[in-house]
């Protein structure tokens, strides 16, 4: 008898229940074989699905938000160009460069005419259509600004700084959009809430008095409020998670972290961050180099410090900006444990070693 199992067997010299057993050994392996196969290809088709699912959901609760009239004008609004003075741009269009003595702005109630200090005053064309005019108020570094906006609601910018705000508010809502550090005195009303939007976050409040910080190359926003409640939006750049919310009281700050994404807030004195609407600068253990930078941008002056142990050195003290740069370098440096030399370049820049 041959031996069954020799790559040369003779299929004829098999029974036919043996081809029988065979036949239906081969046709279940086949069939095992093929479902192996559909449950392989099911389950890549599943996961696959499950992926797609995933980020179209992301997308579309991406694509799918709400962008505010304010953003969208904003997000489509090309540079403004720079400049060293002041400037309110009417609809986009028209430029006015506010002087000195002409720093507060005060719009009339229906936002059609706008009083330039105490003796000027410019008149703007309203929406047509019902459509919203939006006018922005730009404060380059070195200079400061106020405006009473068409509410009531009044606002103090620091260096830097631009305010987006509609020449006439609408009647369900109020709506501003902050880029840099800006005081607000909101007028109360309970059926129009006031909103501060920004790049990171929003700033929900019916009435009341806050500072917000939020210059493009800080790590973090600050939010601090004097009186009142606010209610802060923060925004999440993952498509699939939502907001977070963090409600402050008064004499809180609220910080946000644009990198983590982490929040905290703290008891501080509010004195601290509201003092510079007055000219006054107030530090309580704050290292030399925030200062700096504080002070680099309230003067216009690009601020170098060459020493990284004097960079982190603390400083404790009321600062009267209203003073030249030189009398406020010069208080620092008597209060400093290790004095330092300052000097001033052709290119404006400060160099402290």
């Amino acid at each position: 008898m041959k031996d069954n199992t020799s790559l040369n067997m003779n299929f004829n010299e098999i029974s036919k229940e043996e081809k029988s057993q065979l036949k239906h050994k081969i046709t279940n392996s086949i069939h095992v074989h093929k479902q192996k196969k559909r449950r392989i290809k099911y389950a890549m088709s599943l996961a696959a699905a499950s992926i797609v699912l995933l980020f179209s959901i992301g997308v579309f609760s991406y694509m799918k938000q709400d962008f505010s009239p304010i953003e969208k004008f904003v997000n489509t609004t090309k540079d403004q160009g720079d400049s060293n003075e002041v400037k309110l741009i009417l609809n986009n269009v028209k430029d006015v460069e506010i002087t000195e003595k002409d720093s507060a702005i005060t719009y009339s109630n229906n936002g059609q005419n706008v009083s330039l200090g105490n003796s000027k005053t410019i008149s703007q064309e309203l929406s047509k259509a019902n459509q919203v005019i939006f006018n922005t108020l730009i404060v380059p570094y070195g200079k400061r600004s106020e405006i009473v906006l068409s509410d009531g609601s009044k606002v103090w910018l620091n260096s830097g700084s631009k305010l987006v705000f509609p020449a006439s508010f609408s009647e369900d809502k109020r709506e501003v959009y902050l880029e840099g550090e800006a005081i607000f005195e909101v007028t109360h009303n309970k059926k129009q809430p006031f909103v501060v939007k920004s790049k990171d976050q929003d700033i929900e409040v019916l009435g009341t008095v806050f500072n917000v910080s939020n210059y493009a190359d800080d790590d973090s926003i600050f939010t601090v409020l004097k009186s009142g409640s606010v209610q802060i939006h923060y925004k999440n750049d993952n498509l699939i998670s939502s907001k977070s919310h963090l409600k402050i009281t008064p004499n809180t700050l609220a910080a946000y972290n644009k990198k983590d994404k982490t929040m905290h807030s703290k008891t501080v004195e509010v004195e601290t961050y509201f003092s510079w609407r007055d000219g006054v600068f107030i530090f309580k253990n704050d290292a030399l180099k925030s200062i700096m930078k504080k002070l680099s941008r309230y003067y216009n002056v690009d601020i170098i410090i060459n020493d990284d142990n004097l960079s982190n050195q603390t400083f404790s003290g009321y600062l009267d900006v209203n003073e030249d740069l030189n009398h406020v370098l010069q208080i620092i440096n008597e209060a400093e444990t290790s004095p330092f030399t300052y000097k001033l370049t052709k290119n404006n820049q400060l160099i402290i070693n």
